[in-house]
């Protein structure tokens, strides 16, 4: 870090003192000493890198490989958490559009178009301008008295703990410039998620952190003063993550501060693992009854939950009981298996858990079929980087996305992978003050908006490509998918969608045995299995 300079610093008052009084050849090695000196002092004051700021003079080895495109860079710098690589043009977007960087590029697409998989969108013939204005969702059903309008990208649930106090700060004060989101994540309500004045989403977990008593139950009267605060616009229940479903969260140990400690309420310096389920309901009906009574305390603000999607019928399980007691959730954020985080067991992130495709299709799909499906907006989150995500994910179902992992790096992250080692190298997912404090939050603010503002932009762009007025006339048969080398669909014939109240009226063959096993009193053991098109 900055100590490197120190000998450098000393080999150059040794290399220009000995060639005062022994030999001039000396200056041959305090020239160049100089200049590092210089270079590093310049790195340690200037504010745009967080990586130079935290390794002067060594940090320019890393933007020497992106300059050595695309074989270096890939292999060097693009790998995502989980290993696998990161798709260089994302990474590229994501970084060029938090600077401010034109988004256009040279020669054609570098997707294979004849590679199974490959997924399009088709434009018309009469395109139209795009909207001027950010399209905007109205959250909120008709228990609710306090609705949000939600913007189509927020940033997606990231605690303190996992994030810098630095990190959260730039990310909110981006998200009131830019007027979109901010979830907290399970980590609880801070200072810092409320210095820059954005609008959040209180996310809350089986660990109850923020709102928790001293045996790491709920608190009720906790909740009730902190979501009464004008900032938090709507309040989250965490079912289960994307990136590790039937697991609690995991905070390691080396980043379990006194502070931290002191925001959870929880131990300082031990692992901190939130319990796998919540204490505060045992069947899909209390689940329902807690969410109507968290409105209640939160005096009619937005409130729904978070899940990555498992079993099919412990979700339709979820919905009978929504119908069963006539209230539903004001929203429900879908969260997919390839979501990222910053501690988990590689098997759960690789092979645990719906991918955002198909759990997102499940839940639209099952909330239109019991009746539901216009008394609650859906939210997708998992790997939603590009404004391409946003229309795919509407056309499947969404209402609006959430973006952490895009989020981050226009913060700053260079996927370094070293989350879970308080060491990150830029100082966004670390607890080690002398590392974040090389993120600077006025600069890295102005990233965060600049994504989200571009991002929707390019997907308003895409949407007026195709015609279309605006999101809302975005439907499955607008998204293609190649399933073999001659084979083309698009959604609407590759899955079977429901019509409004179908499971209710004369559930489909495929939905009926399901639909008839799911007890809205009983999370059901995984006694059967999903067959077909499940969605």
């Amino acid at each position: 870090m900055a100590l490197l300079l120190v000998p450098v610093l000393l080999l150059l008052t040794a290399a220009t003192g000995w060639a005062a009084t022994l030999s001039a050849w000396w200056l041959i090695a305090a020239v160049p000493l100089a200049v590092l000196s210089l270079v590093g002092l310049y790195d340690l004051l200037q504010r745009r890198h967080s990586i130079l700021r935290n390794f002067p003079v060594l940090g320019h080895v890393r933007f020497l490989l992106e300059d050595i495109r695309p074989e270096l860079q890939q292999y060097f710098i693009e790998r995502n958490y989980d290993g696998r690589p990161y798709d260089r043009d994302t990474r590229s977007v994501i970084y060029e559009r938090a600077k401010g960087i034109h988004g256009e590029q040279a020669f054609g697409t570098e997707r294979d178009v004849a590679e199974v998989g490959y997924e399009f969108v088709v434009h018309s013939t009469a395109p139209l301008d795009p909207e001027e204005r950010q399209p905007r969702v109205r959250v909120g059903g008709p228990d609710c008295t306090q609705p949000y309008d939600m913007a189509l990208l927020n940033v997606s649930a990231m605690s303190f703990g996992a994030l810098s106090a630095n990190a959260l700060r730039a990310l909110n004060a981006g998200a009131a410039a830019g007027g979109f989101a901010h979830d907290t994540g399970e980590g609880g309500l801070t200072d810092y998620h409320l210095e820059g004045g954005g609008d959040l989403v209180w996310e809350i977990g089986s660990g109850y952190f923020g709102t928790r008593t001293e045996n790491g139950d709920f608190d009720p009267g906790m909740f009730a003063d902190k979501a009464a605060h004008p900032q938090v616009k709507c309040v989250s229940l965490k079912l289960s993550q994307g990136a590790k479903p039937g697991i609690g969260g995991v905070l390691p140990a080396v980043k379990v501060t006194r502070e931290i400690a002191e925001a959870r309420g929880v131990p300082q310096g031990k692992k901190c693992v939130s319990p796998p389920a919540h204490r505060v309901f045992h069947t899909p009906r209390e689940l329902i009854q807690f969410i109507a009574h968290m409105r209640e305390m939160a005096e009619g603000k937005p409130t729904g939950f978070k899940l990555c999607v498992g079993s099919r019928l412990e979700w339709l399980a979820i919905c009978k009981a929504m119908v069963d007691e006539g209230t539903t959730p004001d929203f429900i954020v879908v969260d997919g298996s390839e979501g990222g985080t910053g501690a988990a067991p590689l098997e759960f992130e690789d092979h645990v858990g719906m991918p955002l495709t198909e759990g997102l299709i499940t839940v639209h799909n099952a909330l239109v079929g019991a009746g539901l499906r216009d008394r609650i907006r859906i939210g997708a989150s998992g790997k939603v980087s590009t404004g391409i995500d946003l229309v795919k994910r509407i056309a499947q179902g969404a209402d609006y996305t959430n973006a952490a992992r895009a989020m981050m790096m226009a913060v700053g992250c260079i996927q370094a992978q070293m989350c879970h080692t308080d060491k990150c190298p830029v100082g966004v997912a670390t607890q080690d003050p002398r590392r974040s404090r090389a993120l600077d939050v006025a600069d890295k603010s102005v990233r965060v908006r600049r994504f989200q503002q571009a991002t929707v932009a390019q997907a308003q762009q895409i949407i007026a490509a195709m015609g279309l007025a605006g999101p809302h006339e975005l439907t499955p048969a607008m998204l293609h998918r190649r399933i073999d080398h001659t084979t083309v669909r698009s959604y609407d014939d590759l899955f079977q969608w429901l019509r409004p109240g179908e499971l209710l009226d004369d559930a489909p063959e495929a939905w009926a045995a399901d639909w008839a096993a799911a007890d809205p009193d009983r999370f059901s053991p995984l006694t059967r299995t999903t067959r077909g098109a499940t969605v």
